[in-house]
């Protein structure tokens, strides 16, 4: 189960099918619970300064299940929780025009590079980095947004 909270008015058609183009990808179930986020810059810094000790906006955040209590498994349901991603929708805007991204497929690029890191991908490492961004494009394109720049802040 996709949950969606968003101060902005954006399809959650859109987050959810870029949600399950990840899932699908990465050959995970599709009966799998996290939460996507759609907030604003305040948001998304003191989260940033008060995770990872830096002061600034970002466009996207993720917190795996796996990195916190360790209650991942939903006791009723035998449903795995993944976690969470929170997204800032003004940096995303800012991101989309200086990339020539449309802001859809900017929040769509920033769903999945949260999935993925929910799925365990980083690239903070050159090697990670190029297997992360190898799989966001393939995923972008397999949501025919293959033309969607992808860059790092």
């Amino acid at each position: 189960m996709i949950t969606i909270k968003s101060k902005y008015d954006f399809p959650s058609a859109l987050i959810e099918r870029a949600v399950h183009a990840a899932l699908t990808h990465q050959k995970e179930a599709l009966d799998v619970n996290l939460s996507v986020v759609l907030t604003d810059n305040r948001r998304l810094q003191k989260l940033n300064r008060d995770y990872l000790g830096i002061d600034a906006p970002t466009d996207v955040l993720s917190f795996p299940a796996s990195e916190s209590d360790g209650s991942e498994i939903d006791p009723e349901t035998g449903t795995r929780y993944i976690g969470d991603i929170l997204i800032s929708v003004p940096y995303a805007t800012k991101g989309a025009k200086q990339a020539g991204n449309s802001l859809e497929a900017e929040l769509q690029l920033l769903v999945v590079h949260g999935v993925l890191h929910l799925l365990g991908h980083d690239h903070a490492k050159p090697k990670e980095k190029a297997k992360m961004w190898k799989a966001q494009a393939e995923i972008l394109k397999s949501l025919g947004l293959g033309d969607v720049v992808i860059r790092e802040e």
